[in-house]
Protein backbone atom coordinates (compact mmCIF):
# COMPACT_ATOMS: atom_id res chain seq x y z
CA UNK A 1 0.00 0.00 0.00
CA UNK A 2 2.84 2.12 1.07
CA UNK A 3 4.47 1.73 -2.60
CA UNK A 4 1.22 2.90 -4.61
CA UNK A 5 0.98 6.03 -2.45
CA UNK A 6 4.86 6.86 -2.87
CA UNK A 7 4.21 6.04 -6.92
CA UNK A 8 0.89 7.77 -6.85
CA UNK A 9 2.75 10.76 -5.12
CA UNK A 10 5.43 10.54 -7.21
CA UNK A 11 3.06 10.96 -10.96
CA UNK A 12 1.21 13.38 -9.46
CA UNK A 13 4.35 15.59 -8.58
CA UNK A 14 5.05 15.22 -12.52
CA UNK A 15 2.48 16.25 -14.04
CA UNK A 16 2.19 18.98 -11.68
CA UNK A 17 5.95 19.91 -13.00
CA UNK A 18 4.92 19.35 -16.84
CA UNK A 19 2.20 21.67 -16.46
CA UNK A 20 4.49 24.15 -14.83
CA UNK A 21 7.21 24.00 -17.32
CA UNK A 22 4.27 23.83 -20.33
CA UNK A 23 2.99 27.40 -18.78
CA UNK A 24 6.18 28.71 -18.28
CA UNK A 25 7.01 27.77 -22.49
CA UNK A 26 3.62 29.26 -22.67
CA UNK A 27 4.53 32.70 -21.26
CA UNK A 28 7.93 32.48 -23.41
CA UNK A 29 5.80 32.29 -26.61
CA UNK A 30 3.72 34.87 -26.05
CA UNK A 31 3.47 38.60 -28.29
CA UNK A 32 6.09 38.50 -30.97
CA UNK A 33 6.53 40.41 -33.97
CA UNK A 34 7.72 38.60 -37.44
CA UNK A 35 10.68 39.85 -39.33
CA UNK A 36 11.58 37.11 -41.60
CA UNK A 37 9.64 34.19 -42.90
CA UNK A 38 11.97 31.44 -44.15
CA UNK A 39 14.78 33.26 -46.15
CA UNK A 40 12.49 36.68 -47.19
CA UNK A 41 12.19 39.83 -44.56
CA UNK A 42 9.00 41.15 -44.55
CA UNK A 43 7.65 44.37 -46.82
CA UNK A 44 8.50 47.59 -45.06
CA UNK A 45 5.78 48.70 -42.51
CA UNK A 46 3.88 45.34 -42.87
CA UNK A 47 3.44 43.71 -39.10
CA UNK A 48 3.22 40.35 -38.79
CA UNK A 49 2.80 38.99 -34.86
CA UNK A 50 2.37 35.70 -33.02
CA UNK A 51 1.79 35.05 -29.90
CA UNK A 52 0.33 31.50 -27.80
CA UNK A 53 -2.59 32.80 -26.48
CA UNK A 54 -4.14 30.21 -23.84
CA UNK A 55 -3.20 26.47 -24.12
CA UNK A 56 -4.92 25.32 -27.17
CA UNK A 57 -4.69 28.90 -29.47
CA UNK A 58 -2.44 30.40 -31.10
CA UNK A 59 -3.23 33.91 -32.40
CA UNK A 60 -1.65 36.85 -34.45
CA UNK A 61 -2.06 38.99 -37.26
CA UNK A 62 -0.76 38.24 -40.76
CA UNK A 63 -0.81 41.07 -42.43
CA UNK A 64 -3.77 41.89 -43.72
CA UNK A 65 -6.21 39.77 -41.45
CA UNK A 66 -6.30 38.02 -38.01
CA UNK A 67 -5.16 34.44 -37.71
CA UNK A 68 -5.92 31.28 -35.16
CA UNK A 69 -4.71 28.42 -35.32
CA UNK A 70 -4.95 25.13 -32.56
CA UNK A 71 -1.62 24.11 -31.30
CA UNK A 72 0.77 21.41 -29.58
CA UNK A 73 3.08 22.24 -27.56
CA UNK A 74 6.02 19.70 -26.02
CA UNK A 75 8.75 20.91 -24.48
CA UNK A 76 10.66 22.47 -27.68
CA UNK A 77 8.01 20.20 -30.22
CA UNK A 78 5.37 22.80 -31.46
CA UNK A 79 2.99 22.08 -33.89
CA UNK A 80 -0.16 24.09 -35.26
CA UNK A 81 -3.48 22.92 -36.82
CA UNK A 82 -6.53 24.42 -38.20
CA UNK A 83 -5.27 27.60 -39.05
CA UNK A 84 -7.88 30.24 -40.22
CA UNK A 85 -7.70 33.78 -41.02
CA UNK A 86 -10.69 36.67 -41.49
CA UNK A 87 -11.08 37.22 -45.28
CA UNK A 88 -10.17 40.83 -45.93
CA UNK A 89 -8.62 41.64 -48.94
CA UNK A 90 -4.91 44.06 -48.95
CA UNK A 91 -2.54 44.91 -51.59
CA UNK A 92 -1.45 42.08 -53.86
CA UNK A 93 1.98 41.78 -52.35
CA UNK A 94 0.78 42.15 -48.45
CA UNK A 95 -1.69 39.13 -49.74
CA UNK A 96 1.34 37.15 -50.94
CA UNK A 97 3.16 37.63 -47.58
CA UNK A 98 0.29 36.75 -45.44
CA UNK A 99 0.16 33.62 -47.52
CA UNK A 100 3.30 32.57 -47.17
CA UNK A 101 3.33 33.26 -43.48
CA UNK A 102 0.38 31.42 -42.79
CA UNK A 103 2.00 28.21 -44.85
CA UNK A 104 4.94 28.79 -42.96
CA UNK A 105 2.66 28.05 -39.30
CA UNK A 106 1.58 24.76 -40.88
CA UNK A 107 5.40 23.87 -41.45
CA UNK A 108 6.68 24.60 -38.12
CA UNK A 109 7.49 21.57 -35.72
CA UNK A 110 9.80 22.92 -33.17
CA UNK A 111 10.94 26.23 -31.55
CA UNK A 112 14.24 27.61 -30.28
CA UNK A 113 16.21 31.22 -29.24
CA UNK A 114 19.39 32.39 -31.48
CA UNK A 115 22.38 33.65 -29.74
CA UNK A 116 20.67 37.07 -30.12
CA UNK A 117 17.64 35.62 -28.05
CA UNK A 118 15.50 36.06 -31.48
CA UNK A 119 12.65 33.67 -31.64
CA UNK A 120 12.80 30.98 -34.14
CA UNK A 121 10.23 28.76 -35.37
CA UNK A 122 11.58 25.98 -37.52
CA UNK A 123 10.22 23.66 -40.26
CA UNK A 124 11.48 20.46 -40.38
CA UNK A 125 13.36 21.55 -42.88
CA UNK A 126 14.28 25.24 -44.16
CA UNK A 127 15.07 28.30 -42.71
CA UNK A 128 13.03 29.09 -39.78
CA UNK A 129 10.34 31.96 -39.19
CA UNK A 130 12.10 34.63 -37.06
CA UNK A 131 10.55 36.87 -34.47
CA UNK A 132 11.23 39.47 -31.91
CA UNK A 133 9.44 40.09 -29.00
CA UNK A 134 6.75 42.91 -28.80
CA UNK A 135 7.30 45.43 -26.39
CA UNK A 136 4.30 45.99 -24.09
Amino acid sequence: MKKILVITATALTLAACSHIANNQQLHRLQNYQVEWIGERPLIDRSMLTFSLADEQYATGFAGCNNWSARYQLDGKNLTLSNISSTRKLCAPALMEQEQRFLSALTQVQYWSFNEIEQLQLWPQQGSPIKLWPINP
